[in-house]
């Protein structure tokens, strides 16, 4: 399945339903190591995976005419959001995030997003509805809000082994020696402190070692 053809212009547009973040609250990120192509590759492998009838990606950014996805290599809009449209057995959805600073990490959010919410909806756990039910859209005559923006931190957070960059069962040996390594480039104490990042290395690994 591929993303739908759009126009070629560089304006957003932000599905009515959901709300914008202020300027002003955005936040620069070095938590995503991933380029921006990257990160649209694996939104592609998402919807494909699911099977969607239809989806398309929306930024800021110049639009390619073959597939209407945006040009990795242009240069960073103004507006760094993204939203990403689907349908899926006539129904419509829509899911976005204009958390980051960035077009590629507020991407990046929303395919980790994706990810996370295909995880648990192949779970064999029993729900009362589809892990995608809140991001659907409400019919044209509904003016009630469906689906909240995807900006939460917490909704983003990648697997201990993906943040360390390593197997899922690598051993204890090689889980602290990765850490340490890691550590030291964003420590408090360096060249370049990173405290968040320092602290997201530090949880993965306590994760991993208490398998």
């Amino acid at each position: 399945m591929s993303s739908a053809a759009t126009n070629g212009n560089s304006r957003l547009d932000w599905p009515t339903e959901l709300e914008r973040t202020d300027s002003t609250n955005r936040e620069r990120t070095t938590k995503f190591d991933v380029t921006l192509g990257n990160a649209i590759k694996d939104i592609k492998r998402e919807m494909d995976r699911l099977d969607v009838d239809d989806w398309r990606l929306e930024t800021a950014m110049p639009q390619r005419k073959t597939d209407g996805l945006p040009y990795a290599s242009a240069a960073e809009p103004e507006d760094p959001g993204v939203a990403l449209r689907w349908t899926d057995d006539g129904e419509d959805y829509a899911i976005a995030c204009d958390h980051y600073t960035r077009v590629r990490d507020n991407t990046r959010a929303i395919g980790l997003y994706l990810r996370e919410k295909r995880k648990m909806e192949n779970r064999p756990v029993t729900t009362g509805q589809s892990e995608f039910a809140t991001a659907r859209l409400p019919p044209a005559n509904e003016d009630a809000i469906a689906a909240p923006p995807a900006s939460s931190d917490d909704e983003f957070q990648e697997e201990p082994h993906e943040i360390l960059e390593i197997s899922p069962d690598a051993s204890d040996d090689v889980v602290k020696a990765v850490a340490r390594r890691k550590s030291a480039d964003v420590h408090p104490d360096s060249d370049a402190p990173d405290v968040e990042e320092y602290k997201r290395i530090q949880k993965a690994k306590d994760a991993m070692l208490n398998r």
